[in-house]
């Protein structure tokens, strides 16, 4: 079983194409996924990008997959000190990399850049690996 670490816009992704992964694999998030996703599937709303009906489909779909959420002082602690490292202006990014440290096997991201920028504190999945 591997465990891989998954970022808002991955979980919206496999929303958007119904994709469920493979039943080998467990994901996990820190909890602030739950409203990063809830946000930007709103805003998308408002800009008129999907319906209401959609969007209410899509949280379904996230809801519904076997996501555990974690966050605790150790997450939280672990996430400023990477934050801190690289500079970043917030903590956000730093949580995934931090529970890719603690619980995790490797983390997925669609941001290359940011994939570039931590492999060489977490391994790095491809969004398909979550399928093999």
């Amino acid at each position: 079983m591997t465990r891989f670490v998954i970022f808002p816009e991955v979980a919206l992704r496999m929303a958007r194409e119904r994709a469920v992964p493979s039943s080998t694999h467990r994901i996990v998030a820190p909890t602030l996924l739950r409203s990063q996703v809830l946000s930007q599937i709103y805003s998308e709303v408002r800009a008129g990008g999907l319906t209401k009906v959609e969007a209410s489909q899509r949280l379904d779909f996230i809801r519904g997959l076997n996501l555990r959420l974690l966050g605790d002082r150790v997450l939280q602690a672990r996430a400023w000190t990477i934050a801190d490292k690289f500079g970043w202006p917030d903590t956000f990014d730093a949580e995934y990399v931090a529970l890719t440290q603690l619980q995790a096997d490797a983390l997925v991201t669609l941001d290359k850049s940011l994939a570039r920028t931590v492999r060489q504190m977490v391994a790095i999945a491809t969004y398909r690996e979550l399928f093999d």
